[in-house]
């Protein structure tokens, strides 16, 4: 089974901005904190903002305090009079595109126009724009409905901005034919449009189309409803439980599956359903490919395979730097297999949307992971205890700073309360975790054997954080929605998705020719000819990405992660044939 995902899957520009401005409120905002009905249609995130004590209200008080948000769907022009009457502040998440029809609407509706909403009767985007047009609004919800209302002496059509593609173009066609003084708006939101047309290419290409989103959302449903037409199966499901439920009994390597998603549905639950027919694929599977995807899940899972790609990294920075000694190789390994190992122990909240499959992981089996992690870190410094007193201290200090990570250790008098963690700190996880490999893989094994630092030694420690930085800063990439939702802010939270990929690609670049510059300039051992290929084979991973060639699964990490090993390869048959 291929699995294919829509370009438009998820959250359109209204829904994330409204999800992002509730999520910062509990900081910034007064308490308590409301949204003026469910803020989208989306029981997960209605779950989630429940149990940051950020609660629907339906009713408006008489007197109240706190602040309240108007969702993405708005909300009739009174709505907001009566909360800020009533004592409330009021932050209006109304989505743009909704804003413009509203727009529309009060502006002719001061000119006596009726206002003629193509729309679901109950839906609140369409409350809310009635709101707009006072005693001259009808809502409509097919043509049959339309051809049915008295004839106006001066009306707009709009619709609402999920609305059908193709049911408002017919209604186009019959205003111009029967009623051509009736001004029609293209209030559709291009999002919508898109996300139709896509669904319906989709369609065509695939087996079966899996929409997910809640059950309530119209714009899912329409997406279902599109699929269906083309006569492919398509089913409606809300989370990656629901697959059990549905036809997808017949799974084989030839089987194309499409998913797509509503505008309210958070990317995820996305990968959640990704990650479900991606493992439904091998456990019906035999033979070496379902073995195969074990191994993978589980050398993934437990941190073993981050850990063999730390000693990889390892072995080609002592190569480049002409270190013999390979017990600095085991050090890192064990290194990083604690510290990973701990860190998702005790700050893996985000992994409860992000990779569920790891959360579940590491509750079902915290006493052995706990045990796993406590070894390794012991290990590694009894080994480093060998080879000196000062590499021990080095090693202990950094394992030290990596348990405290997730502690709180900042008095609050020093910064404010929010910041009083080393994860607190913007940013502070990629570029933490690239100067700890950096440091374990090249820094710590130099300075040990050697006692001095040399030019060649910078560069190659550049070098290695720099890979693991945009190997970081990807995985955090994927990662935003699950990131934002707990409060991390990452680097692609901070900058963008897209500019942090510019980044990321520049960052390859100055490797790249860091690299190249270092060997020729001789700073660096000849295998570092070899080693360019790394960043190399990097820059394709994330250009795969960008073309939606690769997707995020337990591929695309295994993938992301064996770029080290790559590095190690590329340096043992260097030394092995130079």
């Amino acid at each position: 089974m291929k699995i294919l995902i829509a370009k438009t899957a998820g959250f359109c520009m209204g829904v994330r901005r409204a999800v992002e401005m509730v999520m910062v409120s509990p900081d910034e905002k007064r308490q308590p904190v409301y949204t003026f009905g469910p803020l989208i249609h989306n029981p997960q995130v209605l779950s989630l903002l429940e149990e940051k004590g950020i609660r629907a209200l339906t009713e408006i008080p008489e007197h109240g305090s706190g602040t309240v948000l108007i969702r993405a769907h708005g909300v009739p022009p009174e709505i907001k009079s009566r909360l800020k009457t009533a004592g409330f502040e009021v932050i209006d998440a109304t989505c743009p595109r909704v804003i413009k029809v509203q727009t529309i609407i009060r502006k002719h509706a001061k000119k006596g126009f009726a206002a003629i909403i193509l729309g679901d009767r109950d839906h609140p985007e369409v409350t809310g724009l009635l709101g707009y047009a006072g005693e001259k609004g009808v809502v409509v919800g097919s043509l049959e409905e339309l051809e049915a209302l008295p004839a106006f002496d001066q009306a707009i059509i709009v619709a609402q901005t999920t609305q059908n593609t193709q049911l408002f173009d017919s209604v186009k066609r019959w205003a111009v034919d029967k009623h051509p003084h009736y001004k029609i708006f293209d209030t559709i939101c291009d999002s919508t449009e898109r996300r139709q047309a896509e669904v319906q290419r989709l369609a065509g290409e695939v087996d079966a189309v899996v929409v997910v989103g809640g059950l309530h959302s119209g714009n899912t449903r329409r997406l279902t409803e599109i699929a269906a037409e083309s006569g492919k199966p398509a089913y409606h499901i809300e989370t990656e439980d629901d697959l059990d439920q549905i036809e997808l009994k017949e799974i084989s390597a030839n089987r194309l599956i499409g998913i797509t998603a509503g505008a309210s549905t958070p990317n995820w639950v996305i990968k959640r359903v990704y990650r479900a027919l991606e493992a439904m694929r091998f456990k019906k599977a035999r033979g070496w490919h379902r073995l195969l995807f074990t191994l993978q899940r589980t050398l993934l899972l437990t941190n073993i395979y981050v850990s063999i790609g730390a000693g990889c990294l390892c072995f080609a920075c002592s190569k480049l730097l002409g270190i013999e000694k390979d017990i600095y190789v085991i050090i890192s390994m064990l290194y990083v297999q604690s510290m990973h190992t701990l860190n998702h122990l005790t700050g893996g909240q985000s992994d409860r949307f992000n990779d569920p499959g790891r959360a579940l992981f590491y509750d079902k089996h915290q006493t052995a992971l706990t045990a796993l992690a406590v070894i390794s870190g012991a290990a590694g410094l009894m080994l480093a205890y060998t080879t000196g007193p000062v590499p021990f201290l080095v090693l202990l200090v950094m394992s030290l700073l990596g348990l405290t990570y997730n502690l709180r250790i900042i008095p609050g008098f020093l910064l404010a309360d929010r910041y009083r963690r080393l994860r607190d700190i913007p940013g502070s996880k990629t570029f933490l975790i690239a100067l700890a490999w950096g440091t374990v893989t090249t820094l710590f094994p130099y300075l040990s054997v050697t006692g001095t630092l040399q030019i060649g030694t910078v560069l190659v420690f550049l070098w290695a954080t720099g890979l693991v930085f945009v190997r970081t800063a990807f995985f955090d990439t994927l990662d935003m929605q699950g990131d934002r939702i707990v409060g991390k802010e990452t680097i692609p939270i901070l900058l963008g998705e897209k500019p942090t990929l510019r980044l990321l690609k520049r960052v390859l670049l100055a490797v790249l020719a860091g690299m190249l510059l270092s060997t020729l300039l001789g700073l660096v051992g000849s295998v570092g000819y070899a080693l360019t290929v790394c960043p190399m084979f990097l820059a394709g991973i994330l250009l795969a990405y960008e073309k939606d060639v690769m997707i995020p699964g337990i591929r695309l990490e295994f993938l992301l992660e064996s770029h080290f090993l790559v590095a190690g390869a590329a340096a043992l048959l260097w030394t092995v044939t130079g």
